[in-house]
């Protein structure tokens, strides 16, 4: 998934379907970025894009339902305004952001395709405009509106069974193009790699083993290990 939306044209698509709006251009993209608070804490964020007009999303793909609480996109949400500012900056320069979450399952339990989430005034109904969005979408719902369509692109495994062309020439590449696949191989390693690591730096910070028998297991010096620590 992060590979496939890496491509500006394939997230463009996904944010133009789900606010229902053709005008959308995707400035830049990133995928699992990683973005800490003030307290060092840091989450990884599956696709973090920006529009021509300085718009923001944070999109994240849950087949958890714990990965999709309402409290974690209250926190996507204020990481989001935390990094996009400035000191100086005044409030009114806050980009307008959005938090989506697209769920395996019906997260929300009320058997609607898309849930829009703002802030309103509860005495008057009124929208409170703070320019602050968040959507859950499920993708459990696969009829034949747009919404529909692309969340059956979701959970296919083969391009050629897609709806979207963009989509489905993006996934074939990396499944069935010698270059993509050799990408996604290095990526696969990439992904081992950092999962023993992290398997390390946990088991040096629980004390079950020396700091230098780690950093050994990691082909580093103790050096470079105590910067992941």
């Amino acid at each position: 998934m992060s590979k496939v939306f890496e491509d500006k044209k394939c997230t463009e698509l996904l944010l133009r379907i789900i606010l229902n709006r053709d005008d959308l251009i995707v400035d830049h993209v990133n995928c699992q970025q990683d973005i800490k608070n003030l307290q060092g804490r840091s989450i990884r964020m599956d696709i973090l894009a920006h529009d021509r007009k300085g718009v923001i999303y944070n999109i994240e793909v849950q087949n958890d339902d714990a990965g999709a609480d309402p409290k974690r996109a209250r926190y996507n949400s204020s990481l989001l305004d935390a990094n996009i500012t400035e000191a100086g900056d005044k409030y009114d320069q806050l980009r307008e952001t959005y938090v989506i979450f697209i769920t395996k399952n019906d997260v929300l339990g009320s058997g609607l395709p898309i849930y829009h989430i703002d802030r309103a005034i509860k005495e008057t109904g009124e929208k409170f405009e703070d320019e602050s969005h968040i959507i859950y979408v499920n993708s459990s719902i696969q009829d034949e509106t747009k919404l529909g369509k692309l969340m059956q692109d979701f959970w296919c495994k083969r391009g050629e069974e897609m709806n979207y062309e963009v989509l489905a020439e993006r996934v074939s590449f990396f499944k069935e193009k010698k270059e993509g696949v050799n990408q996604m191989c290095e990526i696969l390693d990439e992904v081992k790699r950092e999962s023993k690591l992290e398997t390390l730096v946990d088991l040096v910070k629980d004390g079950a083993i020396p700091l230098d028998i780690a950093a050994k297991k990691a082909n580093m010096s103790e050096e470079e290990f105590k910067k992941y620590l």
